[in-house]
């Protein structure tokens, strides 16, 4: 099974651009969730959490998550695995925000998301 990477991390793209496929996005984390859910709607399987590691969804503005390449059947447990990531970065969001980080917390920010994608990819033998 092919891999595809969807972010909003210009680390990830930059690291990953010529070995995987990725999808950039130049949007907010809770944006990312929704693109991954309408892929996985459409047959896509999700190959990594949506809130992976342990940054709450609204204290970074990064995710990139793995899903397959190819579509195929509808698989449930993507489909409530993605729903019920969504509902949760959503009751984050609507408690708090995500802050106005400065440049060095971004980049800390998009150090952290490409690390767990990293370690997303070498346990799946990439």
């Amino acid at each position: 099974m092919r891999n595809m990477i969807i972010t909003n991390n210009p680390l990830v793209e930059t690291k990953f651009k010529d070995t995987v496929k990725v999808k950039f996005f130049d949007t907010k984390y809770i944006d990312i969730l929704v693109k991954v859910r309408d892929l996985v709607h459409v047959g896509h399987k999700l190959l990594s959490h949506p809130l992976s590691g342990s940054v709450k969804p609204n204290e970074t503005p990064y995710k990139s998550i793995l899903i397959s390449e190819e579509k195929g059947k509808m698989d449930m447990k993507s489909i409530m695995v993605i729903e019920d990531s969504l509902n949760t970065a959503k009751k984050f969001l609507k408690d708090k925000e995500t802050p106005k980080w400065d440049d060095k917390i971004l980049d800390d920010f998009q150090v952290i998301d490409l690390s767990l994608i990293e370690n997303t990819l070498e346990n799946i033998n990439f």
